[in-house]
């Protein structure tokens, strides 16, 4: 089972560069923050407060939630489907998104998800894997983790003009920022998992950086991690 972990703050490019080397690589992709993503769509639409552990933990273990790395020609086409409705585009509103990390720092919360993480890769055989733990709790023994940054100005950019969270186009830009810097400081301080670079982790800095130039680069780690080979299972 070959699994690659994608670690970084919203805006470091990490759902653009897994989805490209999972491409690359004939391998599963899975976007873990779409699950917590989920648990807050439930819980605002349930009117459940995000300090209600106890409430949220239960969405968490028991909503009906599918994540599915579809392709298209090729081309992953993730979509997100909660108790039989799509709710792909749902989840990416700033709402949702300021309620994803809120609720994350609850342990039930993560506990509940985590399991599910490890379930569906081990269903798949493996899989690159993108989140803010990935490298740290959910497969510390991953074949390889990366750990991607980005200046603060080009996360915002990136952010403003990304597809699948539409409502961040018009913000203005300090308004933009503010929600970026909030989630860092929730993601990067919260007691239970926070973000952090694991250990052995190769750290990209995507600013500026093309991202077949990226993809290459971590290839070529992957290669000289396993001995100039690709793992098991993954095509380049």
């Amino acid at each position: 089972m070959t699994t690659i972990a994608i670690d970084g703050p919203s805006g470091s490019g990490k759902s653009t560069v897994a989805r490209a080397l999972a491409e690359r690589l004939s391998l599963p992709y899975l976007d873990t923050g779409a699950m917590y993503r989920v648990v807050a769509l439930v819980a605002i639409n349930k009117s459940v407060e995000f300090n209600d552990e106890a409430a949220l933990t239960t969405i968490a273990a028991e909503t009906k939630m599918q994540l599915l790395d579809e392709r298209n020609k090729g081309k992953l086409a993730p979509r997100v489907v909660v108790s039989g409705v799509d709710a792909t585009l749902d989840i990416r509103s700033p709402e949702v998104s300021q309620g994803a990390s809120a609720v994350a720092v609850h342990a039930g919360v993560r506990d509940r998800l985590v399991s599910r993480q490890r379930n569906w890769v081990l269903n798949r055989g493996g899989a690159v894997v993108e989140g803010r733990d990935i490298g740290t709790v959910v497969f510390p023994d991953a074949d390889m983790k990366v750990f991607l940054t980005a200046d603060d100005e080009e996360r915002v950019r990136r952010r403003q003009g990304d597809a699948e969270a539409p409502a961040f186009a018009h913000m203005r830009v300090e308004e933009a920022a503010q929600h970026l810097a909030e989630r860092d400081e929730r993601d990067s301080n919260r007691d239970v998992s926070p973000l952090a670079v694991a250990d052995g982790a190769f750290v990209v800095d995507t600013s500026n950086v093309d991202i077949d130039e990226v993809i290459t680069n971590i290839i070529i780690e992957l290669r000289a991690r396993n001995g100039g080979e690709l793992p098991m299972g993954t095509v380049s």
